[in-house]
């Protein structure tokens, strides 16, 4: 399971004969807001609004081109309200609060502008000796004019695990965390970056056994997600519980419990995150 652009080929350099009328645009300011006209992105041959240096292209959306560019911060300041509710046809949208207004293919298309701006952002010197760097002709990547150095996009590959158990009186349960980057109480799945030289399941393992110190086994692959916040590609999976009583690890858990599916907390719901579609799927697994 995963959420795709439909139709869309990643490219950096336009083919001929393409119809630049039909564009589409990702325009994002410095606060990471997205520019939405009337609940879809914005489309024309040239930028809805005044661009902070040149555009990336982003690729074709069937035979469209998708672009990306960064806006002056001068004009970010609209009459748009903080929440994005607009004055006039166009408004400034958090990108998570563009979720549900923007087709699910357009969100997709959104975060994957945001990632490409924000590797442009930080790789505009290089790494090594400190040169300005260039936009290859070819790659996705920026090189540097005086070493040579290629930075490409950054992907920080994160495992996302719901965990289950078959409790003897209680049923069916999984095992959930409120997490203390969740100001209200707030309940989810167990996830964790990928150290180097981890495999996925063995990050599946290590961080269940570290936040929550619990053992767990029959790891499987279950879908994924990219995640534009800011460059995650999140991984999920199903883990059954093999032992292990739970011992949070307080200074990534504030609370941590197993739960039926008539005990629900407060967790995510709906199409927006892996964690929800991993919820979802066990609820119809169970009844």
């Amino acid at each position: 399971m995963s959420i795709t652009s439909s139709g869309f080929t990643p490219r950096v350099a336009l083919p001929e004969h393409v119809a630049l009328d039909t564009a589409s645009w990702v325009v994002l300011d410095e606060r990471g807001r997205v520019l939405l006209d009337d609940a879809t992105l914005p489309t024309g041959e040239e930028a809805p609004v005044p661009l902070d240096g040149a555009p990336h292209l982003l690729g074709l959306q069937g035979p469209h081109p998708v672009w990306v560019g960064r806006a002056r911060a001068s004009d970010t300041n609209d009459e748009s309200t903080a929440d994005g509710s607009p004055n006039g046809e166009t408004a400034w949208f958090d990108l998570r609060g563009a979720h549900g207004r923007l087709a699910e293919p357009e969100w997709v298309l959104a975060g994957r502008g945001a990632q490409v701006l924000r590797w442009a952002d930080d790789h505009r010197f290089c790494g090594r000796c400190g040169t300005n760097t260039e936009r290859h002709p070819v790659d996705r990547a920026m090189q540097c004019s005086s070493c040579g150095l290629q930075s490409f996009p950054r992907l920080s590959p994160a495992t996302i695990t719901l965990v289950e158990r078959e409790h003897p009186s209680e049923g069916p349960q999984v095992l959930l965390a409120w997490g203390r980057a969740f100001p209200a109480r707030f309940f989810s799945t167990l996830a964790g970056f990928v150290e180097p030289g981890e495999s996925l399941e063995e990050c599946v393992a290590r961080e269940i056994r570290e936040e929550v110190g619990v053992e767990v086994g029959d790891i499987s692959y279950f879908g994924s997600q990219p995640w534009p916040f800011p460059h995650s590609l999140m991984v999920g999976f199903r883990a059954r519980w093999t032992g292990g009583d739970i011992r949070i690890q307080e200074e990534e858990i504030i609370e941590a419990g197993w739960f039926g599916p008539d005990s629900l907390p407060p967790v995510p719901r709906g199409r927006m995150s892996i964690a929800g579609w991993l919820l979802e799927d066990w609820l119809d697994r169970v009844g």
